[in-house]
């Protein structure tokens, strides 16, 4: 089935990875001196997460990680994105760094090193110290900086070895989800504080790339975004309005003020919130890009919805379509429009698909194996787009399969996985699954083509 992957149209030295998050996959959520995050305070919190699981264990990376690299080497990989913990560096959000905290990432990189795999490191993916939150987290100016002065401490460490940076993981998650939808830390339904927060992650974005920059000024800094194509659900112009407010509001959004085109002044208007805009705010969260990271999973289909919250939009769930064991749509060429939106209407100068992956009910099969073919099939169409996308001149430089592992999935807790290695969460016995090994396959052929036409 390789076949249909046009191999050949991708980089001779492209990055091969996978990646995870901090939370969701370390555990050890007490030890060596690590804070709380407003993750486990939701986590905690009943009735929030399925089945009220918590990340307390979750895959216990942070014991088992020298595991962990074996399992990359067994795929084959030669990239890996991970994220720090903050409260684990900083436990109290800002002043003194725990040494332990910052040992660990610190081990971490040089066996990652050591395995030929090149980290590439996340400074944000969710988990605010629980003490920052206390002070009124990211709808705060004050939280940004915070960001940004924990971002030269884990620069200044790991900086020597660590040149792919990213700030920020899908800021409108942090945003929209976790300040106006309510379903993901902290849990809040407050529009006010939902565009504040987005306003002051973005600018903490572009404060904490400066001070990347300052500690290394080799570094190749990014943001991450989560983006969909987006789609009315009908021709009618209230609608194609709706279709145009849901691009602004998971879109345009989080795009336009990093590249300089400050917020769109129609989503401004849509939400009706004043922006806590200081003067030269806006230059520094277009500080420069780069690269960019897309996060794909999923197309949208959207209504009008003209009595509810803003931006007013419903979605709108097709019928007859194939879809993951998130009840997601599953349109791969999604992926490949919007690498070339990023190519060519922001002018992206390399661009990482940083996430793509699938949840499916694995089954271990009573001779221990994970045959996931449904899985395998995602990744393949996927791959295949991503691969048109950079045929047609997308400057794509690595593909990152979400994910490594199966772990914590945030609100759905364990229910859901995403791994190309199935997790036992009673025993912490990894399996990789039959798409773990259809990746190494890709991953293997391509570095053979690459050889042959060095």
């Amino acid at each position: 089935m390789s076949g249909r992957i046009d191999l050949a149209a991708l980089p001779h030295d492209f990055l091969w990875g996978t990646a995870t998050a901090a939370y969701q996959i370390e555990g050890a959520v007490a030890e060596d001196g690590r804070s709380p995050s407003i993750w486990d305070t939701f986590s905690h919190t009943p009735g929030k997460i399925a089945n009220d699981d918590n990340g307390d264990v979750a895959c216990d990376h942070y014991h088992r990680w020298r595991e962990d690299i074996g399992l990359m080497r067994q795929l084959g990989t030669n990239a890996y994105r991970l994220s720090v913990a903050w409260p684990r560096v900083i436990p109290g959000g800002r002043g003194p760094v725990n040494a332990k905290g910052l040992a660990f990432y610190d081990e971490l990189v040089d066996a990652l090193l050591e395995a030929g795999i090149t980290p590439s490191v996340t400074l944000y993916h969710w988990d605010l110290p629980q003490v920052l939150q206390d002070r009124g987290g990211w709808p705060e100016r004050d939280t940004a900086f915070a960001f940004a002065d924990y971002a030269a401490v884990v620069a200044g460490r790991l900086g020597d070895r660590v040149k792919l940076w990213t700030t920020l993981n899908e800021p409108s998650c942090s945003a929209w989800i976790g300040h106006l939808e309510g379903t993901m830390a902290p849990g809040w339904s407050d529009l006010t504080a939902a565009v504040r927060a987005s306003y002051h992650l973005l600018l903490g974005h572009g404060l904490a790339t400066g001070a990347i920059r300052a500690a290394v000024p080799d570094a190749e800094v990014g943001i991450v975004n989560n983006l969909s194509t987006v789609h009315a659900a009908t021709g009618r112009p209230e609608d194609l309005a709706a279709a145009r407010r849901h691009d602004g509001h998971v879109n345009r959004w989080w795009l336009d003020p990093v590249h300089g085109r400050g917020f769109p002044a129609d989503m401004v208007d849509t939400y009706g919130v004043e922006l806590p805009e200081h003067p030269g705010d806006l230059e520094t969260i277009a500080s420069r890009l780069d690269w960019l990271g897309l996060n794909y999973y999923f197309p949208a289909y959207v209504a009008d919805d003209p009595d509810g919250p803003a931006p007013r939009v419903r979605a709108v769930r097709r019928p007859d379509v194939p879809r993951t064991g998130m009840d997601w749509e599953i349109d791969a060429s999604g992926i490949e429009t919007l690498l070339l939106r990023l190519t060519e209407e922001y002018g992206a100068r390399k661009i990482f698909v940083t996430e793509n992956g699938s949840a499916y009910p694995d089954v271990v099969r009573p001779d221990g194996t994970v045959d996931d073919p449904e899985r395998q099939d995602y990744l393949e169409r996927h791959l295949a787009a991503c691969a048109a996308a950079a045929r047609k001149g997308a400057p794509l430089a690595g593909y990152f399969a979400w994910s490594l592992l199966d772990n914590f999935e945030w609100a759905y807790g364990y229910d859901k996985r995403f791994g190309l290695v199935h997790v036992d969460y009673r025993t912490q016995v990894r399996t990789i699954k039959g798409s773990g090994h259809r990746y190494a396959d890709i991953v293997r052929v391509h570095r053979g083509q690459a050889r042959r036409a060095a």
